[in-house]
């Protein structure tokens, strides 16, 4: 048995704004259309009080994706549920739309019924994945890596003596040659090797060199040491034997 949803449209494409409120209209949807953040602002004075099943469902084409934007649509609609609509599935988009609270992520490409489906699981409280994720997990070693990827440098809470480390570490460095180019004991180092390992959440160098390649960071680049001028000895320096070769020849 169906039961009235509340959803409101936030989507800057008139063309799709009409058609999604059409589809859902006829499947005993309530839909109000917003064509951006700044309308739902104007229009909303006070926060509501729902005392039925409600949706915001937003376009990622919009302005609306961001956390302070997010946060203020919350306050006004404190009972609805985040759901967000994409043109095209992104891993990276995905993961900062859960994080920012949303229920769902949907794919445009899905069909009516699916999509109807799916907005009504989330009306009830239900977290929905788009089936598309299935084929990017595939591709990837596991959801933890690809999760550290999306993590910036800044969050992993490195020290700068840990972060001129973790740059020693990508060039394989071991830690005789790091203590000599950083002028600080083995022992030091071992101490901020350690360090990083547990702060990145690693086994070992060759993880923590991984991470910081993935996370756009560059090793050190190894100090040439310049090379001693070759000293051409004088005449009176060179051993007797060659001196009184040199003196039968003249």
């Amino acid at each position: 048995m169906s039961y009235p949803v509340n959803v409101r449209l936030l989507c800057g494409n008139a063309i799709v704004r009409e058609g999604l409120s059409r589809i859902l209209m006829e499947r005993d949807f309530r839909v109000t259309q917003y064509p951006n953040v700044a309308t739902v602002l104007q229009q909303v004075e006070v926060p509501e009080e729902d005392t039925e099943p409600s949706l915001l469902l937003i376009d990622d084409g919009t302005d609306a994706m961001d956390v302070e934007t997010l946060s203020v649509l919350q306050k006004r609609f404190p009972c609805s549920y985040l759901v967000l609509l994409s043109d095209r599935f992104d891993f990276q988009i995905m993961l900062k739309a859960f994080r920012l609270g949303a229920l769902a992520y949907i794919v445009k490409e899905i069909s009516c019924d699916r999509l109807v489906a799916t907005l009504r699981l989330v009306a009830m409280g239900e977290r929905v994945l788009p089936p598309q994720l299935a084929d990017e997990l595939q591709s990837r070693p596991s959801l933890t890596d690809a999760l550290e990827v999306e993590r910036p440098v800044d969050a992993a809470c490195l020290s700068d003596r840990e972060l001129e480390i973790l740059r020693w570490l990508i060039m394989g460095c071991p830690n005789k040659v790091i203590s000599k180019r950083m002028d600080i004991s083995e022992a030091t180092v071992k101490v901020h090797v350690k360090a990083v390992l547990r702060k990145l959440r690693v086994k070992n160098r060759t993880q923590a060199a991984i991470w910081a390649a993935n996370h756009g960071m560059r090793g050190r680049v190894t100090e040439v040491e310049p090379e001693l001028p070759v000293a051409i000895p004088h005449p009176a320096q060179l051993p007797v034997l060659e001196m009184a070769g040199v003196a039968s020849r003249a």
